[in-house]
């Protein structure tokens, strides 16, 4: 019998509790090939369709790794959207509403969506899911709520640990909120460590001009908004006048439905690197994808 130390069962356990959520498996030369998520568009925000793995690059920890093939994403998605219903919310309803809608629309048989709004406290509308009937009808039900102030990070915070405890293969949390004002009495670090656990992409829709930071719970917020999209591969829109939001919802639509899953082989480690960065080589196109590996 093969006897194994303590001390190396610790630093196995380490690795597997701190592995990223994104599929990673073990080829029999002892090579791992890791999968991630990769959203690909030019200047104007439209996805970059048609590209292989010839046209990315990665990287973790500053160490290139072999892109070994490139394709469109094919899993379902399981997306969390959270909406602002507080009381800033009154005189947005309409294109509020119209933004949603359009958003199930084009997502319609490809993802399971959860409508879940946060002023006041986070409340669940519609659980997860993939008819447009029950989400229109969710929709329906969206009012502002009178004298209620948003809890965008306890949302946030809810929704990922939904995720996680889902074990979604494809994870989105989308938040559409409202400049001005948070008050959730939580810090930005365990709401970023909550959305590094579930793997989901985080994307922010802000609507108005930016807010002056001011007080603990607005800089929070602000971190929130800023980093998490940078971290997990998400976009962050400023979107100044509410009446431009239902564009910009189905822009990230297209997005979603447009990405790629990039395959990489990473040698086999103890302890997984802590930073990926994925790049494309087609002229005029960014590539977004997370850039922390391990949730620590």
């Amino acid at each position: 019998m093969t006897h194994v130390s303590p001390l190396a069962l610790a630093f196995f356990a380490l690795a597997v509790s701190s592995a990223p959520p994104a599929q990673e498996r073990a080829s029999s030369s002892g090579v791992r090939t890791r999968d991630v998520y990769v959203s690909v568009v030019d200047s104007k925000g439209a996805p970059v369709q048609g590209l292989t793995a010839a046209d990315f690059t990665v990287r973790e920890d500053r160490t290139a790794r072999e892109v070994l093939k490139a394709g469109p994403a094919t899993e379902p998605l399981q997306i969390a959207l959270l909406i602002d219903d507080s009381q800033a919310a009154t005189s947005m309803i309409l294109p509020l509403r119209e933004a949603i809608t359009a958003f199930i629309d084009k997502l319609q048989g490809k993802a399971e969506i959860a409508l879940i709004t946060f002023g006041e406290r986070p409340t669940t509308i519609v659980e997860y899911s993939g008819s447009a009937e029950q989400l229109k009808r969710g929709v329906g039900r969206i009012f502002p709520r009178s004298a209620a102030g948003p809890y965008l990070l306890e949302a946030i915070m809810d929704a990922s640990r939904g995720l996680e405890r889902r074990k979604a293969a494809r994870p989105v949390i989308v938040a559409i909120t409202i400049e001005g004002i948070e008050f959730s009495n939580v810090h930005y670090e365990p709401v970023l460590e909550a959305l590094q656990r579930s793997g989901a992409a985080f994307h922010a829709l802000a609507i108005g001009s930016p807010a002056d930071v001011a007080g603990d719970e607005m800089r929070n917020r602000g971190i929130v908004l800023s980093e998490g999209p940078e971290r997990t591969g998400g976009r962050r829109e400023q979107v100044l006048a509410d009446s431009g939001l239902p564009d910009k919802m189905r822009q990230l639509a297209d997005e979603l439905l447009n990405q790629y899953v990039v395959t990489y082989s990473r040698p086999e480690t103890l302890i997984p690197p802590e930073r990926i960065q994925v790049s494309t080589t087609k002229a005029g196109a960014t590539a977004r994808a997370r850039t922390r590996v391990a949730a620590k």
